[in-house]
């Protein structure tokens, strides 16, 4: 959850505690090792009580679905970055960014759609074919 929904959640009890308040806690906790947290999609910092922390978040760009799978399945990753690089990574501390199934599959769709309509079509430059596929798909561009 984020420093946010504390707040809301503390404050409608305790409506005189301020937000900075929150972020000095949630950080001493952090400290002492009682709470993790994650970044997402956005640059909000996300908590979890450590002991809830062995997992990973793969969150989709297009429609926000959020899927929770073991850092266990990460461990081909962690032994990779461990032999060739000498690196021992946090495989809690971050959200995997990509596109769920059902995303991927309407994406694929749209871009069957797209290249079947240009077939007949004059040729159109990249970006033209991507603001296409955006407003097929209904994806904003950012």
């Amino acid at each position: 959850m984020s420093a946010e929904t504390v707040h809301a959640r503390v404050a409608a009890q305790f409506p005189q505690v301020n937000i900075s308040t929150v972020y000095r806690t949630l950080e001493l906790l952090q400290n002492l090792g009682l709470v993790t947290h994650t970044h997402s999609t956005t640059a909000i910092a996300l908590y979890h009580l450590a002991e809830d922390s062995h997992h990973q978040h793969m969150v989709c760009r297009r429609c926000g679905h959020e899927t929770e799978i073991a850092v266990s399945e990460l461990a081909t990753l962690d032994q990779h970055l461990q032999s060739t690089y000498g690196f021992h990574a946090d495989l809690t501390h971050f959200a995997i960014i990509g596109t769920c199934k059902s995303c991927h599959a309407v994406l694929k769709t749209d871009a069957v759609t797209v290249a079947d309509d240009d077939a007949t079509s004059t040729p159109k430059t990249a970006n033209a074919l991507l603001r296409g596929l955006r407003r097929r798909s209904g994806v904003r561009c950012r």
